[in-house]
């Protein structure tokens, strides 16, 4: 959804933060203790919001690394374990079918990035999904399926959600913040257009005189540069609940009648997304153990003058749009919480069942590639969504799990590409953590940016040291 990512939240905070130039030189506020984790379920069968329960990932096959590969059929395959082998829980199998099924037509349509796959291939399991509801899913993928390694295998996966924002569509006491939409004066401008080697490239700016300039920074937004420019969709209530909804690119904002209102990306301001989590750790403002998105949060909201001249560092600004339903992927399909990964669309087939075989057992299982992201970049990248809520938010804003990734690719797609044979599986293991054990902070991984609907573009993603959520256009 992730994607998320920049915020555009802080560009709301906006005019009511009378802040310093820098706000540095005060002592920070201590922050309050957290509260306890609470599990929840959720439908795919999955918990979010609870305590870290850690997991032994099935083994990657032995394969070196191919430098410098530009997608899934350079990296080079490996055929995976056998897929009713893997341990694929029921309810899973079933709502990985259902996001599956969803995505079907997507599959069969468009040009597979990967290299893997031709449109034809899935239509098998496409048209036999249909009919393998009431328990049979399970079956259906171990009939019609076979796990891939792609490369070396080793997975890193992090994890976005669909923030929920206190907010009103009129300006009031206790809703300050602007959600904005699209500026009249914003130009993009596709680089590709003009030269094929720049193909995929967008600037972003307005025009001045006969010249495309810059298109203002949060700073300046923050000081009125908009100057009537763009449309307030709603006014939110905490600006750094707005600078998060930004990182993540969409979320409900819940009014004050009781209804709901929902937003997703729409576009950005094209200037450079600054990760205020590597800013804090850099300047000792974050502990060891606060390092998360919960922790950078409580930082935030216990140094408000402080948070907010931090978050105009952050020159990105991210601009939404009102959206019918749920949040959408790129593929442009509502994304399901437990259920969706954001990958990236040169090494998976973007609508493909994915096994994540993790050394956290949240994450573990399966997963539909439905979304990508600005930071999901490279082989055996994935971003995880998680659903909406205060437990989606605790698992997503902490996620970050390493182990084996296997493609679920339709039945003679490795002999097509040659792969070599099938590995013994070993039964994977599972420990609890004690709640307060403390998990080392997420370590850097190929460059990204979210490109969903529900996310931000990848000029304008944090890396994963940031210790933020991926941004979702």
């Amino acid at each position: 959804m992730r994607a998320s990512a920049g915020a555009a939240l802080a560009a709301l905070l906006l005019a009511s933060a009378c802040v310093g130039p820098t706000g540095r030189d005060r002592p920070a506020a201590p922050l309050p203790p957290a509260a306890p984790p609470r599990a929840e379920p959720i439908a795919s069968g999955r918990v979010v919001g609870g305590a870290i329960v850690a997991a032994v990932p099935l083994p990657a096959a032995a394969r070196s690394p191919v430098a410098g590969a530009a997608s899934a059929a350079a990296a080079g395959l490996l055929a995976g374990p056998a897929v009713a082998a893997l341990p694929i829980t029921a309810a899973q199998a079933e709502a990985g079918r259902l996001a599956f099924l969803r995505s079907c037509p997507g599959l069969q349509r468009r040009t597979d990035g990967s290299g893997l796959t031709r449109g034809a291939d899935w239509a098998p399991a496409c048209a036999a999904a249909r009919g393998a509801g009431g328990g049979g899913a399970r079956d259906f993928f171990a009939r019609w399926f076979e796990a891939v390694q792609v490369g070396d295998g080793q997975a890193f996966a992090t994890g976005y959600y669909e923030p929920e924002i206190a907010a009103s569509r009129r300006r009031g006491a206790g809703y300050e913040t602007p959600v904005y939409g699209r500026p009249d004066d914003l130009v993009e401008v596709s680089l590709g257009d003009f030269n094929p080697d720049l193909k995929g490239k967008t600037v972003r700016g307005r025009v001045q005189g006969v010249r495309l300039v810059p298109y203002p920074d949060r700073a300046a937004i923050e000081g009125g540069a908009l100057s009537g420019h763009a449309p307030v969709l709603a006014w939110a209530a905490d600006p750094v609940e707005v600078f998060f909804l930004q990182i993540q690119g969409s979320g409900r904002l819940r009014l004050p009648d009781g209804g709901e209102m929902r937003v997703g990306y729409d576009t950005q301001n094209g200037r450079e997304y600054v990760g205020i989590g590597a800013l804090m750790r850099r300047r000792g403002l974050l502990q060891p153990g606060q390092a998360s998105m919960q922790g950078i949060v409580a930082w935030l909201h216990a140094n408000p003058e402080q948070g907010a001249a931090l978050m105009r560092e952050n020159k990105s600004f991210v601009f939404f749009r009102e959206l019918p339903g749920g949040p959408v992927g790129a593929m442009g399909y509502e994304v399901s919480g437990g259920v969706t990964a954001a990958a990236d669309p040169k090494f998976v087939p973007l609508g493909a069942p994915v096994f994540l075989s993790l050394d956290r057992q949240d994450a573990t299982g399966l997963w539909v590639a439905q979304d990508t992201g600005g930071a999901i970049k490279g082989s055996n990248r994935f971003d995880t969504f998680w659903g909406a809520g205060d437990g989606a938010r605790r698992t997503a804003g902490g996620m970050s799990g390493r182990g084996t990734a296997f493609l679920l690719l339709p039945v003679g797609t490795l002999a097509r590409a040659g792969a070599a044979p099938a590995a013994a599986v070993p039964t994977p293991t599972v420990r609890p953590v004690p709640p307060a054990a403390a998990r080392p902070a997420p370590t850097a991984a190929p460059s990204m940016a979210p490109s969903r609907p529900s996310r931000l573009p990848a000029s304008i993603l944090p890396s994963v040291t940031d210790a933020e959520p991926n941004p979702r256009p």
